[in-house]
């Protein structure tokens, strides 16, 4: 047995970190690094093994009383050797006292619940190249923004007050994280839309680039309707090409919807809690930000 250490991440290992992602099959966004890192620089840990990286969690914190879990790996060399483990732990301990989400591959439910967490839903990737069968978003001008229908108005969200932006957000995830989502939406490989109608937010979703087929996270929306509008126009930016969207199952007509686009189920994963369910608007949450940092 070698020497073994846990520490922080330093900014070329959160680099490494997205390799190891795409090395799982995850499809991490290109610079989904540049939004996470930041978001709590001290939240990201690597076990290394005589040096060398080996193991690793994202143990991020939002506000006083949330965090989550993402990013556990045992590079495939010292699987069941226990530095995973101990990576766990130590992430754990760091949200000691919080109520602590993530997002798990399904055969490890077990090995969740024994650490204290119980499933919420499951959260499906629906992938695919949309259909106009949704609705007629590019018809709203895509990101370019533009009329829709029913009152509604598509615009690029980089033109939103930020501040009117976070509070919607926070509709929708347990914690505010405005700076989380400042790099989100700024980042130059993302395309963010949002719906206006009668001057207020009545959607908004992001997309960014992807090793393979672009993820679109969020999709708030208050219908079916106005998400297929911000999928649409998101999608008219890129005609043909694959998109990737992870809904949450217990949103019926988030499911509804992506079977309209003919998209089809290629992942899952049990969001699991350890304290109660979040108080957020479950029905306007058309899909997730992302299943590493919530």
């Amino acid at each position: 047995m070698g020497q073994f250490e846990i520490a922080g991440a330093s900014a070329d290992d959160i680099r490494a970190l997205g390799e190891w992602a795409a090395d799982e099959g995850w499809n991490p966004g290109d610079s989904d690094g540049q939004a996470f890192f930041p978001t709590d620089p001290d939240g990201f840990l690597f076990g290394r093994l005589d040096g060398e990286p080996v193991a690793s969690i994202s143990a991020v914190r939002y506000g006083t009383d949330f965090g989550f879990i993402g990013f556990y790996i045992a590079r495939p060399s010292v699987r069941g050797q226990g530095y995973g483990i101990q990576v766990w732990r130590a992430g754990m301990a760091r949200l000691a006292g919080r109520n602590v989400g993530l997002d798990g591959v399904i055969d490890q439910q077990d090995n969740y619940r024994a650490s204290g967490f119980r499933r919420a839903w499951n959260n499906i990737r629906y992938e695919g190249v949309p259909s106009s069968g949704g609705g007629d978003g590019g018809g709203a001008g895509g990101a370019r923004g533009g009329e829709w229908r029913d009152g509604i108005t598509l615009r690029d969200a980089r033109t939103v007050p930020f501040g009117q932006l976070a509070a919607y957000d926070r509709r929708f995830f347990p914690a505010p994280r405005p700076g989380f989502l400042a790099s989100w939406v700024g980042l130059p490989d993302r395309t963010a839309l949002v719906a206006i109608r009668d001057g207020e937010l009545d959607g908004f979703a992001v997309m960014r680039a992807s090793r393979g087929a672009s993820r679109i996270g969020p999709l708030y929306a208050s219908s079916q309707e106005v998400a297929a509008a911000l999928v649409g126009g998101l999608s008219a930016t890129s005609p043909g090409a694959p998109v990737a969207i992870d809904v949450p199952d217990i949103n019926a007509p988030s499911v509804e919807l992506m079977e309209r686009l003919g998209l089809s189920p290629s992942f899952e994963a049990a969001r699991m809690y350890t304290g109660p369910d979040p108080d957020v608007d479950l029905a306007g949450l058309f899909a997730v930000t992302s299943l590493e940092l919530g």
